[in-house]
Order: structure tokens, then C-alpha cells, then sequence
């Protein structure tokens, strides 16, 4: 029988992304050998069923009309070792296809995982929340699915043909009614299959637009109820679901008539085969076992027709999905990787040609803007989340792969956000740390009430976004992660915004200690943070026009003791 396939896969591969048709079958190709035993498999499959009327028949010719006890005996045997056939070979297809069905869904996924990693930050800048989780959601099972059926397909297939040659060699008649009529079906099902696609793209687009309205209201849910703003969201996430449900049963309508028509017109046509059938009966062309097997045939030749329009309908579906996949695919990254690397610099002196402003090795430094926005993107600068010439110890980040430009200069900005797992794996992302390294990440950070209130300590589980704290508790637990990681070069962005003035304090003093000669830069207005670094650099329409300590800045200038103090004068 089939081993277990390891999931997840150790390299996904390289995909065809020139169209959804193209990478349906690209990730239908990349599985040689399920593919071929899943196709082979269905056929032996579909043709034992086919099969067993023809056997059924010459038992009921050779055996009862004939009177023939060893006939009968014979046919009965050979009836039994094409069930037993059938059934086995159904056992085998099944496994086989859902191996197929896993390979072609974790692989889809994995691919869509390495691409959000090369992305990186850029990725929510380029598509929505709501977008990414309706791709690993929904279509990853529906290019799952189209790739499924293939052995069935292929099996009723065959099988159609092995049972059109028996009938043409019982019956002229009837085999070309057989050979035509299927085709000609299909046929008539086609109209359906191009407008099905097109309101299935449209309720998969509207899918995704309400999942990241849905997306935005939870994670905004506190802001919205401070506001009084949630029975505005509310309606309009009520309108857009109906919008969804509307084009979800324009979908169903058109589904409808296709299932309808998978029922109506094979049983049309089983009507025309039984017919003809009775009629050669009654003129004496055939057999009672010839006619008792076409009864079989007809009843039979349904599977095959639903078969081959279920195949169709799924890979519309799967071409659907993999459009939107192949759209977040296609996406590339801020920065294009340098085609010749610079050697790694042993330095981590931070240099910001854009504003002027240098991280000093081993200081701790702080930026001061009138703007957020000003110094914040500064931060985006240092860390290459933003487009700019930064230089780490005179080599620019440009020139270096951005796998050790991550590695040597962490930025943990107010966007960070925490995931679901134990609380150690959550600060410990790399899983290198000891507790006692762990502690004094905590420690650091002032967060060791957090660790204490927790039941079971390091290994106590966080939720979702970390949404059982404070956001107090939330944002000390980030710093401690980035204090943790231990970077040559720290980047700390309004670190302790969220917290109370007693809290800050005790961070500034041990943030100092913790990062002994390590380059560290604070992005902050707070009097706390600033009267214990290095120095201070001001920045005032994207350059720093001013630099010193924070105590030296409050005398000699105002614009920057209006922006710490936030325009008191004091």
C-alpha cells in the first residue's frame, strides 16, 4: 500500500506561473509516480465496473438459458474477481488521489508561505489580510479537488471506450449511439461552463473583500467600540455579506441547472440506449444475456457523464483558485536581492545618508522628530523596509543579502504584534535561548509581572495576537522578544508608549544595562527614554539639524524641547 507522504514538503518547487491552466498542471506533473498509480488505479477501476455487465450476461447466455451448471459456476467466479478487482482498485485509486489532493494543497501553501517570507513587511503593503486568508482558507482545497478527480476522469474515460467496443461488437447500432451521444452531451453542457467561471470569479473576489472588512473589524474591534463606530462597521458588514450571498447564489443558480443537466441528460440518454436494446431483443438481434447487460451499460454509462462534468466543473474551480494564487505569487519584494553580495561588514556603525543621522557602535541613541512620521521613517530606512542609501560599518544594505541585513539590524516597531504558541517560542523565535537568557530579556523589559501572572510560566500558551493582554503587557512582551534576538544593531520604535511613567523609567535604566556596548537607536519623544541615551539626534523636515544630549537639546533648542514636551514650553 501507499506510505504516508511527509508533510510538509521539504522544497515545494518551482512553479509554471504563466497562467492558472499552467500551474494546475505543473502541480499535477511535479507527482509523476501518485499520479500515474492514481490514474492507472481508476482505470482498472471504472473498466472492472464496466465490465460486469458483459460478465453478468454471458452467465445468463452461457449459464441459465444453456443450462450449463459449470458455465454458470464459471461466469459466477469470474464475477467475483472483477468485484474483488473493482474493489480493491477503488481502495487503491482513493489513497492515491487523496495523497495527490494534500500534495497539490500543502504545496500550494508552502509556496505561498516562502513568498510571504521573501516579501517580508512588504507583504500587507501589497495585499490585503482578507486576501491571504481566503487563499489558504478555500482555494487551496479547490486546486486540491481539480487535481483529485484526475484519476476518475481518466478511469471513465476508458472506461466509456471499453464499453462503446463492446457494444459495437454486439451491436452496430448501439456502439454508434454510444461513441456519438456521450461527445454530444458534453457538448451540450458546455454553454453553462463559461459563464459558471465568471460568477465563481466574482463571488471569489467578493469572498476576499469581506474577509478583510471582517479582518479589520476585529482587529480594531476596541477602537471602534471607544468611538461608539460599531453599529456603523456592523451595517456595512451586513450589506457587503449580502452582496457575497447574492453573488454566492447567482453561483448556486447556475450550479443548479448544471447538476440538473448532469442528471437529465445521462438519463435521456440511458432511456434512447434501453430502448434500442429492447427493440433488437424483440426482433431476436440479441441475447436475453446481451439485453440484460445493456440494461447494465446504461445504467453504468451514468457515471462516466457525471464523472467527466464533475472533472469539468472542478477545474474551473481550480483554475479560479489558482488565479488568485498566482496573483499573490506574482508579488514581489521592496528590494531585489543583489546579484553579487557584498562580504558581511564586522562593524555595526548605522549610517543614514538620507537624514544624516549615524548609530554610533556601542551608544545608545535616540531620533527626535517634530513628525512621526519623519523619524518613523528614518527606522524604515535603517532596518531596509524602506528605499534609501544606509550603509552597516561603510558596506550598503543594498549590497547585502537582506537574509543578514535581518540578522544584524532588528527593528521592532509599534506594528509588532505577538502570535499564537507558548510564551517561549514567542520570545525565543530562533530557539537558541536559555531561561536564564529569557529572564533577563523579561527582566529588561519589566515584564516579569506578565511571566509571574501566567499559569505555567514560559510554557503558558499566547493567543491569537496576544489578545488575552494589556497593551501594556503586549507591548513589553515585543520589546523582550527584541531584546531576546540579541542584533548587533537594536531599532526600538516608541517602545514604551503604552506603558505608565514608573514602567518607563525602569525600562530606560535596564535597556541601557541590557545593551551594553551593542548599537542601539530609540525612536521616541519621551523625557524617561531620552535623559538616559548617548546621544540624541533631531531631525526637522527629514535631516537632523540638531545633536547632543537630551538635557543639552532642551537648552539650546526650542523646536526640539516643543517636541518632547509636545508644544509646552516648559
Amino acid at each position: 500500500m501507499l506510505a504516508m507522504k511527509s508533510l510538509p514538503l521539504a522544497d515545494p518547487g518551482t512553479p509554471d506561473t504563466r497562467s492558472p491552466t499552467r500551474y494546475l498542471v505543473w502541480i499535477t506533473r511535479i507527482q509523476p509516480l501518485t499520479v500515474s498509480a492514481a490514474v492507472l488505479a481508476g482505470i482498472v477501476w471504472m473498466t472492472a465496473q464496466a465490465l460486469m455487465p458483459a460478465v453478468i450476461g454471458r452467465a445468463i447466455d452461457s449459464g441459465v438459458t444453456e443450462r450449463d451448471v459449470g458455465q454458470l459456476w464459471f461466469w459466477a467466479g469470474l464475477l467475483l474477481v472483477v468485484g474483488l478487482t473493482q474493489a480493491v482498485a477503488g481502495v487503491v485509486r482513493h489513497r492515491f488521489s487523496v495523497t495527490l489532493w494534500l500534495d497539490a494543497s500543502f504545496r500550494s501553501v508552502q509556496l505561498i508561505g516562502r513568498t510571504s517570507a521573501r516579501l517580508g513587511a512588504a507583504l500587507p503593503k501589497k495585499v490585503s489580510t482578507g486576501e491571504v486568508v481566503s487563499v489558504g482558507a478555500n482555494d487551496m482545497a479547490q486546486i486540491g479537488n481539480s487535481v483529485d478527480a484526475l484519476g476518475r476522469a481518466v478511469g471513465s474515460l476508458v472506461a466509456f471506450v471499453v464499453v462503446a467496443v463492446i457494444l459495437l461488437n454486439t451491436s452496430t447500432v448501439l456502439g454508434l449511439v454510444v461513441l456519438l451521444g456521450v461527445p454530444l452531451l458534453l457538448l451540450a453542457i458546455g454553454p453553462l461552463l463559461a459563464p459558471l467561471q465568471q460568477r465563481n470569479m466574482a463571488a471569489r473576489e467578493m469572498q476576499g473583500q469581506l474577509n478583510n472588512l471582517a479582518s479589520d473589524i476585529v482587529a480594531g474591534l476596541r477602537v471602534l467600540r471607544g468611538i461608539g463606530g460599531e453599529e456603523v462597521f456592523h451595517r456595512r458588514y451586513r450589506e457587503e455579506s449580502q452582496r457575497v450571498r447574492a453573488a454566492g447564489v447567482r453561483v448556486a443558480k447556475l450550479q443548479s441547472l448544471l447538476d440538473a443537466a448532469q442528471i437529465l441528460l445521462p438519463g435521456a440518454f440511458v432511456v434512447v440506449v434501453v430502448w434500442l436494446g429492447a427493440r433488437l431483443a424483440v426482433d431476436g438481434a440479441v441475447t436475453p444475456g446481451e439485453l440484460v447487460a445493456f440494461y447494465g451499460y446504461a445504467a453504468f454509462l451514468v457515471i462516466p457523464l457525471r464523472t467527466a462534468t464533475e472533472f469539468v466543473n472542478k477545474v474551473i474551480r481550480g483554475r479560479v483558485a489558482a488565479s488568485r494564487l498566482l496573483a499573490i505569487l506574482a508579488l514581489q519584494p521592496d528590494f531585489e536581492e543583489p546579484d553579487a553580495p557584498a562580504a558581511e561588514p564586522r562593524g555595526s556603525v548605522l549610517v543614514d545618508s538620507g537624514s544624516g543621522f549615524v548609530a554610533t557602535a556601542g551608544q545608545l541613541s535616540a531620533i527626535v522628530s517634530e513628525q512621526p512620521d519623519q523619524s518613523g521613517a528614518v527606522a524604515d530606512r535603517l532596518g531596509k523596509f524602506a528605499p534609501g542609501h544606509v550603509t552597516l560599518d561603510g558596506v550598503p544594505l543594498a549590497d547585502l543579502p537582506t537574509p543578514v541585513v535581518r540578522r544584524r539590524v532588528v527593528v521592532s516597531d509599534t506594528a509588532s504584534t505577538l502570535f499564537s504558541g507558548t510564551l517561549r517560542s514567542e520570545l525565543d523565535v530562533r530557539g537558541e535561548a536559555t531561561d536564564e537568557q529569557l529572564q533577563v530579556a523579561l527582566t529588561a523589559a519589566s515584564a516579569d509581572d506578565v511571566l509571574v501572572g501566567l499559569p505555567g510560566g514560559l510554557d503558558a500558551t499566547v493567543e491569537e495576537r496576544g489578545r488575552s493582554f494589556s497593551g501594556g503587557e503586549r507591548q513589553r512582551l515585543v520589546l523582550a522578544r527584541a531584546l531576546v534576538a540579541d542584533p548587533d544593531v537594536l531599532v526600538l520604535v516608541e517602545p514604551t508608549s503604552a506603558v505608565d511613567a514608573h514602567t518607563e523609567s525602569r525600562i530606560a535604566e535596564r535597556l541601557r544595562a541590557v545593551r551594553h556596548g551593542r548599537t542601539t537607536v530609540v525612536v521616541t519623544t519621551s523625557p524617561l527614554l531620552l535623559d538616559r541615551v548617548d546621544r540624541v539626534a533631531f531631525i526637522r523636515e527629514g535631516t537632523v539639524v540638531a545633536e547632543g544630549t537630551h538635557r543639552e537639546l532642551l537648552d539650546t533648542t526650542p523646536a526640539y524641547r516643543r517636541a518632547v514636551f509636545r508644544g509646552e514650553d516648559d
